[in-house]
Parts: structure tokens; sequence; C-alpha cells
């Protein structure tokens, strides 16, 4: 665990920082159209992001109602900083700020990484739940 993280609410102007965090993920379908992407956060119901001092290591956010749904956009962390308990802090600050959702959902890659995160929080598949989920992506 890091000792000087901390975590804070709202709006994020360091553009380039959050760049960073999406290309180190990986998430390049994110990082084509930056200016989409950053409005996409800055419309987002809650935004939470870990700092280890002046250096952004995680972002959450989530769209939705927040009263009987929220889906969870996003939850990154630098590479440099998983396993230390960041998304695991991220995620518990956002779901105790939204308690009384009676819906929380989020999609993600089909990896045992994931799924052991997600499980360890308390979520489950959709299948152990008897739902079924549907998406469609319409490519840009």
């Amino acid at each position: 665990m890091i000792e000087n993280v901390s975590y804070k609410e709202g709006e994020i102007t360091e553009t380039t920082q959050v760049m960073n965090l999406y290309l180190d993920a990986g998430w390049i379908n994110y990082t084509i159209n930056f200016q989409n992407l950053f409005d996409a956060i800055s419309n987002s119901l809650f935004v939470l992001t870990a700092w280890e001092n002046e250096k952004l290591i995680g972002l959450l956010r989530i769209v939705g109602d927040g009263l009987t749904i929220i889906y969870i956009q996003d939850i990154l962390v630098l590479k440099s900083h998983k396993r230390q308990k960041v998304g695991s802090r991220m995620m518990e600050i956002a779901l105790e700020k939204f308690k009384q959702v009676r819906q929380v959902v989020l999609l993600t890659d089909d990896k045992e990484e994931s799924k052991g995160f997600y499980q360890s929080l308390g979520f489950k598949t959709t299948g152990e739940m008897k739902l079924i989920s549907f998406v469609k992506i319409n490519r840009m």
C-alpha cells in the first residue's frame, strides 16, 4: 500500500496526466479523440482521482442518475501502482458515496485479474445473477 496517496473528487484539469493514464492502460480508443474523452470526463456524474504527491496515479468515473443506477465507466491505475490498493480504495470511496443506489453496473475485460478485483469488492457476473447483458458499440 502506498503511503502518500490522496483522493480528490471533482473536476480534473491535468490533461497531460489524464492522457498518460489512459495511454498507460492501453485504452487507445479513448485517446484517439482526446477532446471527446475530456468532455466525457467533465460530463460524468462523479469523478475521483488518486494522487501521489502531484502525480495522477488513478481515476474512476461514474455515469448515471445517481439515484437508481450508476455505471462505473472507467477505473484506471497506473501499471506502476497496481496491486497497492489504489483501485480498491477508489471503489470503496465511490461505492460509499452511492450506497443508496440499487444498481451498480460495469463492463470489463474477461481477464482473471479483472474478475478477481471486482469479485473481491462484492460484484457478481451477470451470469451468476441469472441475468444477461447486451452491448452495442458504434465504431467511430
